[in-house]
């Protein structure tokens, strides 16, 4: 099993879908990743010789910002507007769509599960 960015990525998946486990990489940047070093978009991470697995390790601990560092740089990010108490931060503070979303209705991801309110029936 190989160990990138300190995460296990799973050996019997190709090389683009198995770098996508690793938070702070997605399909696009996988296949930048996969052509910068010439690996063939095809090849599963079993296949992978230690010398491949060790090029993409190196390019992604010298070029991209992921796992720990890209989590403390969000969460970091997310303080800053709560400090600042921008409506941003005011909203992520209240746990609240961020981005404009209605709230009458919808909006359950952020506010969790309905609260019955009593004595609402006529």
């Amino acid at each position: 099993m190989a160990r990138i960015a300190g995460i296990n990525i799973p050996t019997n998946k190709r090389v683009i879908i198995a770098l996508t486990y690793i938070h702070g990489i997605g399909r696009t940047t996988a296949v930048q990743i996969a052509d910068k070093l010439g690996i063939d978009h095809k090849t599963r991470v079993q296949d992978l010789t230690d010398e491949e697995i060790l090029r993409i390790r190196e390019t992604i601990d010298e070029e991209y910002s992921v796992e720990g560092d890209l989590r403390r740089q969000t969460a970091m990010n997310i303080k800053r507007l709560m400090d600042l108490r921008s409506y941003r931060g005011l909203r992520h503070r209240a746990g609240l769509p961020v981005r404009g979303q209605r709230t009458h209705t919808n909006a359950r991801t952020r506010k969790g599960k309905a609260k019955p309110i009593a004595g609402k029936k006529k």
